[in-house]
């Protein structure tokens, strides 16, 4: 008995060598440091032009000055949750590079972590959605723009595993990261018919700026938190994983994959420990 084997040919596998963003032009918001600048580094070096974009201006020219030359990385200043400038970002990125093939949506901010649902105002939340949510709404629409004519794109938000699980902590960062698990959903179903793909990131807890600043911790303590508490040991996750991560939904490896999810984590969403933890400390370790 013979079989045909007719999905085990060459043009199925990448070419030994090849870059997989060769020629492709990205833009990343939230570029000058943590996710966003490792993402920047993997999509240069893996072919891309990129475009990366911060407010952080200083420490946004010093990242893109390191990764390579501007012929291949530029930075421009934009605050997402002004429309005006990620439409001059995408412009910018049009007339340099001549085209926008990646929009990487990844510019956050958490805001103060521990505040209770009780002392929550409309000014904490209105100052996280602006980033959060409003700026993903202006990288998609001014992304969308211009991938539409082409019939092909790819626009990647930054969610996170807040969007799949829950806690006492980060109310309004939640609900924004669930707003944005939301517009990716939507918006995928609405860009399909133009080629255009969609699809989010959630990475469970790393040790970037955002996080240490947020939680008013050292970068030692956080790491022994954030690998104490995971699920999968051994392993500490890192930012330039993620960027594995949002390398695959750019790539044309993923090029049948849109609306969904891509949670980093190592199965800590999988997991509930909770009664089995509090079984043990109050039953067995009693009698240890």
């Amino acid at each position: 008995m013979s079989y045909n084997c007719f999905f085990l040919n060459d043009n199925n596998f990448p070419r030994g060598g090849s870059r997989r963003l060769e020629g492709k032009v990205a833009i990343i918001t939230g570029g000058a440091s943590g996710i966003g600048a490792a993402t920047a580094r993997l999509f240069v070096h893996q072919g891309a032009k990129v475009v990366i974009c911060d407010i952080q201006d200083k420490l946004g020219t010093s990242v893109a000055q390191q990764i390579g030359n501007k012929q291949t990385i530029i930075y421009v200043h934009c605050d997402v949750s002004i429309e005006s400038d990620v439409k001059n970002v995408v412009n910018t990125t049009i007339a340099k590079f001549g085209k926008l093939d990646i929009m990487f949506s990844n510019a956050g901010v958490i805001g103060n972590p521990f505040t209770s649902i009780q002392d929550i105002d409309y000014n904490m939340v209105k100052n996280i959605f602006d980033v959060n949510v409003v700026g993903g709404f202006f990288c998609a629409k001014h992304a969308a723009r211009v991938m539409i004519p082409k019939k092909k794109g790819v626009i990647i938000f930054t969610t996170s595993i807040v969007s799949t699980f829950y806690s006492d902590l980060v109310h309004i960062y939640t609900t924004s990261k669930n707003a944005l698990l939301g517009l990716t959903k939507n918006v995928g179903v609405e860009l399909a018919k133009y080629g255009i793909r969609v699809n989010s990131v959630s990475p469970y807890a790393i040790s970037t700026p955002l996080m240490l600043n947020a939680f008013k911790v050292n970068k030692e303590m956080a790491d022994k938190w954030f690998t104490e508490g995971g699920n999968l040991k051994g392993v500490l996750l890192s930012v330039e994983d993620v960027a594995d991560g949002v390398l695959y939904l750019a790539s044309d490896e993923s090029r049948y994959a849109s609306g969904l999810n891509l949670i980093i984590d190592g199965g800590y969403t999988t997991t509930n420990v909770a009664l089995p933890e509090v079984y043990k400390r109050l039953f067995i370790n009693k009698t240890m």
